[in-house]
This record gives C-alpha cells, structure tokens and sequence, in this order.
C-alpha cells in the first residue's frame, strides 16, 4: 500500500580539522522557527549522485572545495505531517547520505540567499552547549567521535 508522501535525499560531509568540525547554521528563514548548526550539505538535484551533492553543497556553504574519504553511512527520517515545519498535511521522509571528507581548498566562506546563513568551526567539546540539527550528533557518531543521543537522532534538518 503506497499514500502520498514527500522524500527528500541529501547528501552531507563530517569534517573534522585540529579538533573542530565545520558546521553550517540552518536558517529556516520563518518568523516562528529557530535555525540550528548542521552538518554541511544538502539536497540532491535531479541527476547527481550523492557524493556530487556532498561536494557541491560543502561548496556553497562553506567556501571549501572538499575530496571525500568514505561514506560513513545513511540516516532515515520520517515525520508525520504534524512535525513538519512547512505545515504540509502528508508524512515526510527524509534520506541522508552522510560522508568524512576533507579540506582541499577555498576560503570560509557564509553561503548568500540559500538554506544556510553561517558556516564555522567548532571545538568538538564546544557541541552539547549549541542548538544542533539531530543530523550532526548522528554523523559524528558514524565517523567515531562521539556517542549520539537516540532522542535527538531524529530532530532537525
């Protein structure tokens, strides 16, 4: 039995430099909801492959070219349409390509007019005091860094 429901695939990179992981700030852009660090990444667009997306989306919201190392796994969410933030009345299934990567070039750079407002490093100790996406607790607990909350697993981006 199928029913209408909205998927989305993304694709995001851990990068972890001296201790701190780049991090991009999620800005939903609404009046009424709070913006949260994620890992950086994004949607697929039609016809690239995951690893593209991990590369073009660190790119552009973060100013830094990246090589990926591995694919460290995929993550499954799905929301009902009462968790969803664009108040659409159908479930939500969300499908995440995570990767490690690393930095090959470019300058930090805050990506302009797009999902994200900000991008930063921060100290790995420095993560349970900031408002995080639940992706990035469970793409650092696929590259081996830190143990993911299974509460907040399934919040976020």
């Amino acid at each position: 039995m199928s029913f209408p429901m909205d998927t989305r695939v993304g694709a995001y990179a851990v990068i972890v430099q001296d201790g701190a992981v780049l991090l991009s700030h999620w800005n939903p852009r609404h009046p009424t909801l709070r913006g949260a660090w994620s890992l950086p990444g994004g949607g697929m667009e039609i016809g690239e492959q995951p690893g593209q997306t991990a590369v073009r989306e660190v790119l552009e919201e973060t100013g830094f070219t990246v090589e990926l190392d591995e694919l460290l796994g995929v993550h499954s969410r799905h929301m009902d349409p009462d968790q969803r933030l664009d108040g659409r009345d159908r479930p939500f299934h969300a499908m995440r390509v995570i990767y490690r990567a690393h930095i090959t070039g470019g300058t930090l750079t805050s990506e302009r007019d797009g999902s994200s407002d900000e991008a930063r490093w921060f100290p790995l100790s420095a993560l349970p005091q900031l408002p995080l996406v639940g992706l990035v607790p469970v793409g650092l607990e696929l590259a081996g860094l830190v143990r993911a909350d299974p509460a907040a697993a399934g919040e976020g981006r």
